[in-house]
């Protein structure tokens, strides 16, 4: 009888825990995804992505969560079309046989009620390697337009490209290591 009432009472909590884990869709007119590299030391060249979709599951209370971010990598926009095409080009991202890069989360790692990184895998030019995004800022509020709870933050990385095959430039003096930077908002659902 005791174990009955104890098996009972683990389902419950289990089944509460499982129901506090809520799903957001990534707003795509508050979410940009930005790289940076340096050029030959001076300047640094910028780009970022324009369309991306995706959804993340959160859940605050047991402090675990799960995101996907799709990024249509033929809407890069450095500002400058030149560069555009050369971006993607086969020398770079070779947006023809590989026109999205996809970050999936593995786990969500808090610093208290905060998301402090979110570990994953990115796949770019068919090639899929682990990442570590940081939370440079996180927070969640009830969104006074939508009528609904918005989360967010600013997330960034840094991570050696040449694993992902996007190589360009070494042989001329180009770093290896790329920063991203990810603004993002998702809406619960």
């Amino acid at each position: 009888m005791k174990k009955a009432l104890l098996l009972a009472s683990l389902i419950a909590v289990a089944g509460l825990a499982q129901a506090q884990s809520s799903t957001y869709a990534i707003d795509p007119t508050h979410t940009y995804a930005t790289f940076e590299i340096k050029h030959f030391g001076t300047s640094t060249n910028r780009a970022r992505f324009d369309k991306k979709e995706g959804t993340v599951q959160f859940d605050k209370a047991g402090k675990t969560g799960k995101v996907e971010i799709t990024l249509d990598v033929d809407s890069i926009d450095s500002g400058f079309s030149k560069f555009d095409s050369h971006l993607k080009s086969p020398d770079v991202f070779d947006v023809a046989k590989f026109p999205t890069a996809k970050f999936v989360s593995t786990k969500f790692n808090f610093s208290g009620d905060k998301v402090a990184t979110v570990d994953g895998e990115l796949t770019l030019k068919g090639k899929t390697a682990p990442i570590t995004l940081k939370a440079v800022n996180f927070n969640c509020y009830d969104n006074p337009m939508l009528k609904r709870e918005v989360c967010g933050g600013d997330f960034e990385t840094v991570f050696d490209r040449t694993q992902f095959g996007v190589d360009y430039g070494v042989q001329y003096g180009f770093p290896k290591e790329v920063k991203v930077v990810i603004q993002v908002e998702a809406i619960k659902q």
